[in-house]
């Protein structure tokens, strides 16, 4: 109970802390206008609520203060999960009645943000994990109304790929124009800049959006011009499961394209590479330009002379199948990685910092669509739009066109398995389980899997199904649902509060 639950256990009362300060010490500044004064209050709740919303998903009952601290305390209690969502939902509704339709600065809380995630809080506590919440399924039909209320003022922008940095997947041609993370879609994001002074993270004092970088990358494959903004550094810090790869259709789903690169090209000329690990005498030249390296996507495996020639093709560079990317030691020095998740990548940014400054969007309206679809499959009735199946498709036909009918693999934890299954939504084919992939291509990577999955009680189910290192370890348990406590927490208290179960 160190390192990043740590850092996130902090980072959520520190937060919590200065909005209890601005809450409290409002009510005695003055402001010309007071409808200001009204909705800076309201941002303060919402920060508030969303920071106690992260907390008593990951931890369940934990302690609640509302105040401001004035001075050092051992003396904190646990307070039960449902009183905690009480407190959050009051939070929202009170902000929501005050804020602003659009910002005075783009960033700050709006009408849009609580509405959001009112529909998040009442579809998670809809749920009642182990009846601990105070929910019911009242929630859901509440959940409903307030998903289409974002559903009406933020509408989907055209092309999925628009909603991130604009760059080529070619670096020989890279884009280095101006970006834009506005748009009509995103409901509420976090902003970066290039001023160390607002730009820094407060636990490493580390400046910028370095999202982009966490992810599985081949910056320094053979023909690489080193540690450049080229392809960027990629730390491997999250690693997609083969399973999400065979989520999507490869030729039909844009988003495909958008989130893996599949294409590594050489940036420099490299004469005479010792290419294979079984045979030193095999050597292979690049100019300026080249393919080194080609992931296949996972319906269409490559065999035969359409392999690279260090396993018989024809083809001068690595060709690597997804089976290749998890079993064995594959035959090129070039073909041991896995494709560039690309999803956020930001061109241009030093290698030596790799620290960006495009919005990150925690709220998307597309998320709205998929918190509708649940929200009716759990019994909520009068969406404006209809019923689950055409909320969904609604994500779906973004990313594939209008009545278009991918298809995924229909095990797609198997990955000898060619089989395929429609991912295009019906009245009698919708369920949670296809709610859950559409969120898993629609939402890849940003932030929200854990809690999606243990919302709707999925989530050892489908780890334990889709995730080959916990299918291996297979020590996932019920007590993992929620996350320990930090050990530094239950130190200083006293009397000692308790930790949760299993830990």
């Amino acid at each position: 109970s160190t390192g990043d639950l740590q850092v996130f256990w902090d980072l959520l009362y520190r937060e919590i802390g200065r909005t209890n300060t601005a809450i409290e010490r409002a009510a005695d500044i003055t402001f010309a206008d007071p409808a200001r004064k009204e909705a800076r209050i309201g941002e303060a709740k919402f920060l508030r609520a969303l920071s106690y919303f992260y907390l008593v998903q990951t931890w369940g009952d934990v302690p609640m203060p509302l105040t401001e601290t004035i001075a050092p305390t051992k003396a904190i209690t646990r307070v039960p999960s449902a009183q905690v969502y009480a407190q959050i939902l009051k939070d929202l509704t009170e902000a929501e009645a005050v804020l602003p339709v659009t910002a005075t600065n783009y960033g700050r809380a709006t009408k849009g943000a609580a509405q959001f995630l009112l529909a998040r809080v009442y579809l998670t506590r809809g749920w009642n994990f182990k009846n601990s919440l105070g929910g019911s399924n009242a929630d859901f039909q509440t959940a409903l109304g307030w998903a289409d209320k974002v559903i009406a003022s933020y509408p989907l922008v055209p092309k999925y790929n628009t909603l991130f940095p604009k760059r080529e997947t070619n670096p020989l041609k890279q884009y280095s124009g101006a970006q834009n993370a506005k748009n009509s879609e995103v409901v509420f994001a976090i902003q970066f800049n290039t001023d160390i002074l607002t730009n820094a993270n407060e636990n490493a004092a580390q400046p910028g959006n370095h999202y982009h970088s966490i992810w599985p990358g081949n910056a320094e494959l053979v023909g690489s011009a080193g540690r450049t903004s080229d392809y960027n550094r990629h730390l491997w810090q999250n690693i997609p499961q083969p399973a999400l790869y065979r989520l999507y259709d490869p030729q039909l789903d844009s988003r495909y394209k958008h989130n893996f690169l599949d294409v590594v090209y050489a940036l420099k000329a490299v004469n005479n590479y010792a290419y294979s690990y079984t045979d030193p005498n095999l050597k292979v030249s690049y100019a300026v330009g080249d393919t080194v390296c080609y992931w296949t996507p996972w319906n269409k495996p490559a065999y035969g002379t359409d392999k690279g020639f260090d396993e018989g093709g024809t083809k001068p560079y690595a060709v690597t199948n997804l089976e290749q990317q998890i079993t064995g030691v594959p035959a090129s020095r070039l073909s041991t990685t896995s494709p560039s998740t690309w999803k956020f990548w930001e061109p241009n940014i030093e290698y030596g910092d790799g620290y960006g400054t495009f919005d990150f969007a925690l709220f998307r309206s597309a998320e709205a669509y998929l918190i509708a679809a649940e929200a009716i499959l759990k019994g909520a009735s009068g969406g404006a739009l209809g019923g689950a199946d055409v909320y969904y498709n609604k994500v779906l036909d973004r990313a594939v066109g209008v009545g278009v009918d991918p298809k995924c693999a229909k095990f797609p934890e198997d990955i000898t398995s060619m089989e395929v299954v429609s991912y295009r939504a019906t009245p009698s084919t919708i369920s949670i389980d296809m709610i859950l992939d559409e969120s898993a291509r629609e939402l890849m990577g940003e932030f929200n899997r854990w809690f999606d999955l243990k919302r709707t009680g999925k989530l050892i189910e489908r780890v334990k199904k889709m995730n080959l290192w916990a299918k291996n370890k297979g020590s996932l348990a019920d007590h993992h649902l929620l996350r320990p406590i930090p050990q530094s927490e239950i130190d200083r208290s006293d009397p000692s509060i308790s930790q949760n179960e299993g830990y």
